[in-house]
């Protein structure tokens, strides 16, 4: 597993959530959501980036974790998001999209990291 690729893929959906928020909270003049989304769909590449400098096998697969998790939440969060018209169906498919491939990733490397301890 290409990490660093990981690393790229989160960082760049972060800064989409980002773009997006910054959009809901101008336009919309929406907060409390708009907080929701961008803690969750940022700490993934922030929990990715601090699995990458882990003190062991153990701390890197909870920070890959916590990320997966912040995944899953990030996903409900659009589909909210969607259904309440504050982003278009086509967002929320790019977005979810996106959410889906480092989720995958993340699930192959905490289960690489499991098989080897």
């Amino acid at each position: 597993m290409d990490e660093k690729n990981l690393v790229q893929l989160s960082k760049s959906f972060a800064i989409r959530i980002i773009q997006i928020c910054k959009e809901i909270r101008t336009n919309r003049n929406e907060t409390v959501l708009v907080n929701q989304l961008l803690r969750s769909g940022t700490s993934i590449g922030a929990n990715i980036h601090e699995g990458n400098y882990a003190s062991s096998r153990l701390d890197f697969i909870n920070k890959f974790q916590i990320a997966l998790k912040e995944c899953y939440e990030t996903a409900y969060w659009l589909d909210i998001f969607q259904e309440t018209g504050y982003i278009t169906q086509e967002e929320n498919t790019e977005l979810t999209e996106a959410c889906n491939k480092i989720r995958v990733k993340l699930t192959a490397s905490i289960r690489t990291a499991k098989e080897k301890l």
